[in-house]
């Protein structure tokens, strides 16, 4: 296990590699760019939320100002449209509204959390439709939506005291793990289509599912949850947790396709996938069995951080695809997300006990 030391360094440098990140090699195919961190999309705030972790962790005065400013500069030129990746920069900011009372920050945050309730595209049993920048994905949920946009919604219900916003968080929870959770694996597909009732290609992806595995073990400490549902959101992770833990590579890593050896091996997914175990182990919703699963991933994450802070082996922005060759094909390149679920494996690699 790393020591303290050698943990606070690397957060360092990949915290500083994401607060620069540009794009210079790939020619991006979605209307607003994935790899820049001053754009105002889903992988920019997953950084931010990165960054968000690393501030809580250490209160890096630096850290908060560049969030603040990150802000600052996008209200200032106007916000994209509404749908479910646009939000996820909202987890972040909410969280400063906490921190600063920037009444411009909770506007926004009171604006779109009433959107995602009121007009966000719902399709079978209600469920948030992934509708994406450009594109309404008629009939489509896929996992991601539970981290990019319902962990916001469900902290919007705590901090403005709506009710109504928790319970749909929590039946969103429900609704997606109906329709993506395969009871014979203990794993998650990527996406279901309502209109032709079927998984697309039923594969079984490993940041897909590690959306899943980080974003419960957040959720669970967003909002006030009973034992019912807290068991059986909980019952849902050990079962993939116990499939993930059979599935991690000798050297720590997951790959891209979880239960394809001959897919490549993917960091983003590794990281997350470890943050969430060691994460669910700390407050006890996991058994201590796994510490070992989740403390390889960490040592497999850190071997990925080049001189320069920059996480290699991320997959590229990655939609639903019809089967496992679509996964394998992906690009790799580093992203903010790459360089944020990194962070939080790093950071929760803090708070291991020092015997270990």
């Amino acid at each position: 296990m790393p020591n303290q030391e050698v943990l606070l360094e690397k957060i360092s440098r990949v915290s500083d590699a994401m607060k620069s990140m540009k794009n210079t090699s790939i020619n991006e195919q979605f209307p607003i760019g994935l790899i820049d961190i001053h754009l105002w999309e889903w992988p920019q705030g997953v950084g931010l939320y990165g960054l968000l972790q690393f501030y809580e962790a250490t209160k890096d005065a630096e850290a908060l100002e560049f969030l603040e400013s990150w802000y600052n500069a996008r209200l200032m030129e106007g916000l994209p449209e509404k749908n479910v990746n646009t939000c996820a920069p909202l987890l972040t900011l909410i969280s400063l509204c906490e921190l600063t009372g920037n009444k411009e920050y909770e506007r926004v945050c009171e604006e779109w959390s009433s959107w995602i309730m009121d007009e966000l595209l719902r399709t079978g049993d209600g469920a948030f439709q992934h509708m994406i920048t450009g594109d309404a994905n008629n009939g489509q949920i896929l996992i991601d939506t539970l981290f990019m946009t319902v962990l916001f919604l469900a902290k919007a219900g705590v901090y403005f005291k709506k009710t109504a916003y928790v319970e749909e968080a929590k039946r969103q929870f429900l609704v997606h793990i109906k329709y993506l959770y395969n009871k014979q694996t203990g794993l998650f597909y990527h996406g279901w289509d309502f209109n032709e009732n079927h998984n697309y290609g039923a594969v079984h992806w490993g940041r897909g599912n590690a959306w899943y595995t980080a974003g419960v073990m957040d959720f669970l400490n967003i909002i006030p949850i009973e034992d019912g549902l807290k068991a059986y959101l909980l019952d849902t992770a050990t079962a993939q947790v116990r499939s993930l833990s059979k599935l991690q590579s000798e050297d720590g890593m997951w790959h891209t396709v979880l239960d394809d050896p001959d897919s490549y091996q993917e960091t983003s997914a590794t990281a997350a996938i470890g943050y969430g175990i060691l994460k669910g182990i700390r407050y006890g919703y996991l058994d201590e069995s796994y510490r070992d699963t989740g403390k390889r991933a960490l040592e497999a994450v850190l071997q990925q951080i080049d001189d320069n802070g920059v996480v290699q082996q991320v997959s590229y922005g990655t939609p639903v695809g019809q089967d496992a060759q679509f996964y394998k094909d992906i690009s790799i390149s580093p992203m903010g997300y790459g360089q944020a679920l990194t962070l939080f494996i790093l950071i929760e690699g803090l708070r291991v006990p020092a015997t270990e």
